[in-house]
């Protein structure tokens, strides 16, 4: 661990130095964004930007440039980590959230366009998204409850149309290992005032290890309607989707056969037999309204509907799950300048409503065979929110909100007799949360030091109270805590060089932690506490050159170092007090370099090592440290409206055998999920781009 952070340190340093180079006059600054996620209209150095919530990110397009899959864009950012245990299966934790997530994305709220992606209990479909279906992320990290509802792990907002419009049409094609193919298509029409935009994905691969074939198809349409006192977008998703589950293996397993998928093990067929795998299909439509009423008030209001339909059989059993869902979320905006100071205030409120199906049966060589289970399952959420927040002579930014929280789960079994209801609400009267932010400006660099409390609460979602088991677990409780961070952001070099440090302290109590039995089904507890200490580092540099052939160079270069550790955790005769806590890694670095040339020749290189990490709460076992190189080199050319664009990479360089998406605290110790080893692809894309009046 020393030489890891010895590392860490040294590529800190040298990236920092790098920046230090002399630049032209005429180079270009960081590109401007603006964040809405908290009703603040702000730029990157405005102090609201470390006040009004959690530590912020903000991942342009070009952060995706590697289209194999999300991961590579959303692991260069200091404290999240996404992965993926086999093609089409995902995993994002922020912050260590992903301790409640054997599989899918829990604990994190996702929005699109505005619409809220995850469902009343908490669960979120994140592999329906293809790359093309969203223009910028915002990233919060930590409980964004005192707007966005119950949640402790974070937010994300994907969001169409962030870019600037330019109608046109593009297609794009890529190969690579594994019988990789991914084809992406748009087409963008309309004005200023009426943007469109259609794309379609097709993904397919075979995977690293055996059974892991994926196939996922993805259709997206959103417009945005543009007049004096309104905005007016609407958008629908609809994606598509299978993949094959290949299953955890044992430490020896993974060492000597790691391409395989999971063998028969007593009474439990292999995961080919089993015919294990998701299919997935997914339907997300909405509409979204922001409605100026007077100079001084605008209402902003989405109403939605989506509908999931998931069939998986597996190692233990069959499992089929219709989830329709719909829901709405208000806000109305309040901003008065007096002088000075800017005084702005929101209230709103975001209501879900779920009507879900569930239908467990044995498992007969992939077909669904004797019914074990059927439950209805209703459930709803509301979120009713305020926040206050004032901007004194742009150098004082004051914050203010809080919420209250309610989650009401009903499920009803229908194949035994009497049929029986079991019901929970969860309810957290207040979710605080309070932050002030101080710029200062030092010889022509801006200096933003912000601090920040807020608290969290979440529930159990659906698949924590129903889990793979068939038990109903309406007697887990609800996580809370409080979080405390401070963070400090230099802006220098004319904003060519932003340079970025967080410290944080979660207290989670009741926390959610996975258990699995030997048939690999998995089923939840409460932890007693956890105490989630962290510091997060983050560089960026960017800048145009001043000589002939270098166009720019660019470098993103992100720290996590983490210490979770358990407070009282006594489970039985078992005492995990004060054990690390699985999954998260004491240390991960990310960087991102990137050359361009004059001629439209262009290097990328991306670097990410993560430390050892946990795999169970009793510390016994535990992965290795592993590092993985990617580079992509890509010529771009210009001919009239048209645009060229061929590239080739590899992933892995290093060809280091490691596991991605660990299976914690599983039975029989079947924790490791291989990894592809070193591959390649190549690309080409086509775009042809309306010339402008």
């Amino acid at each position: 661990m020393k030489n890891f952070l010895f590392f860490i340190i040294s590529i800190c340093y040298t990236t920092i130095a790098t920046a230090q180079i002399s630049v032209d006059s005429t180079t270009h600054t960081l590109d401007s964004v603006i964040v809405r996620a908290f009703a603040q209209p702000i730029t990157p150095k405005s102090p609201a930007l470390c006040g009004c919530a959690i530590a912020t990110t903000i991942l342009p397009y070009a952060n995706f440039s590697t289209k194999t899959s999300l991961l590579n864009g959303l692991n260069t950012v200091s404290g999240v980590r996404m992965e993926e245990r086999s093609p089409g299966s995902y995993r994002l934790s922020i912050r260590g959230s992903s301790l409640r997530s054997p599989f899918g994305v829990r604990n994190i709220k996702v929005y699109w366009n505005n619409i809220p992606v995850t469902d009343p209990s908490g669960n979120t479909y994140f592999n329906q998204f293809a790359w093309n279906n969203f223009s910028s992320v915002e990233i919060y990290k930590g409980p964004a409850g005192s707007m966005y509802g119950a949640g402790t792990g974070g937010l994300l907002i994907l969001s169409n149309f962030e870019n600037s419009f330019k109608p046109g049409i593009s297609a794009e094609y890529l190969i690579g290992s594994y019988n990789l193919h991914n084809f992406f298509a748009s087409g963008r029409f309309g004005n200023k005032e009426s943007m469109n935009q259609i794309t379609y994905a097709h993904n397919q691969t075979d995977g690293y290890r055996t059974h892991t074939n994926m196939r996922r198809d993805n259709f997206s349409w959103t417009t945005k309607i543009s007049r004096d006192k309104f905005t007016l977008t609407t958008a629908v998703l609809y994606t598509d989707m299978f993949y094959q589950t290949p299953g955890a293996l044992t430490l020896a397993e993974y060492t000597t056969t790691p391409k395989n998928a999971r063998p028969a093990a007593g009474a439990f067929p292999s995961a080919t037999t089993a015919k294990a795998g998701i299919y997935q299909k997914n339907l997300l439509t909405g509409i979204s309204g922001m409605f100026s009423l007077a100079p001084f008030l605008k209402n902003n209001t989405t109403l939605y509907g989506s509908f999931a339909q998931v069939k998986n059989p597996a190692i233990r059993n069959y499992e089929r799950r219709n989830e329709p869902s719909f829901g709405g979320r208000t806000s109305f905006e309040f901003k008065k300048r007096y002088e000075t100071t800017q005084l702005h205030f929101v209230v709103g409120s975001e209501f879900q409503q779920g009507y879900f199906n569930t239908q467990v049966s044995k498992n007969r060589n992939g077909n669904p065979d004797t019914l074990q289970t059927n439950d209805d399952i209703n459930n709803n959420s509301l979120s009713v929110f305020a926040q206050a927040s004032a901007d004194i002579n742009s150098k004082w930014f004051i914050n203010a909100g809080v919420s209250t929280n309610k989650l009401t789960l009903r499920i009803t079994r229908l194949n035994i007799y009497p049929v029986v209801t079991q019901s929970r609400t969860y309810k957290n009267e207040v979710v605080p949360m309070l932050s002030i932010a101080k710029s200062f400006s030092i010889n022509k660099s801006s200096l933003v030091v912000s601090a920040l409390t807020s608290k969290g609460f979440s529930p159990p979602t659906v698949a924590e109270v129903l889990p793979s088991t068939g038990n109903i677990s309406t007697n887990l409780e609800a996580e809370n805590g409080w979080n405390y961070e401070t963070t400090l952001r230099l802006y220098t070099l004319n904003n060519k060089l932003k340079l970025e440090a967080t410290a944080f302290y979660f207290k989670l109590n009741d926390a959610l932690v996975q258990r699995r039995d030997l048939s690999g089904a998995d089923f939840f507890v409460n932890a007693g506490d956890i105490k989630q200490k962290g510091l997060e580092f983050h560089v960026d540099y960017k800048t145009r050159l001043g000589i002939d052939f270098f166009r720019s160079i660019a470098f993103r270069s992100d720290v996590t170092l983490n210490n979770f550790k358990y407070g009282s955790f006594i489970k039985g005769v078992d005492d995990f007090s004060g054990k690390k806590v699985p999954s998260v890694p004491s240390g991960i670095y990310s960087l991102l370099a990137d050359i361009e040339t004059r001629k439209g020749l262009y290097l990328n290189l991306n670097y990410y090592a993560a430390s050892a990490i946990y795999l169970n709460d009793a510390n016994t076992f535990k992965t290795a440290p592993y590092h993985l190189l990617g580079a992509q080199l890509g010529f771009k050319k210009a001919i009239k409206q048209i645009q060229l664009h061929f590239y080739a990479g590899a992933d892995n360089l290093l060809n280091e055998t490691y596991s991605l998406g660990n299976d914690i605290n599983a039975a029989a110790s079947r924790f490791y999920n291989a990894a592809p080893e070193r591959n390649y692809y190549v690309g080409m894309k086509v775009e042809w781009v309306k010339k402008g009046k």
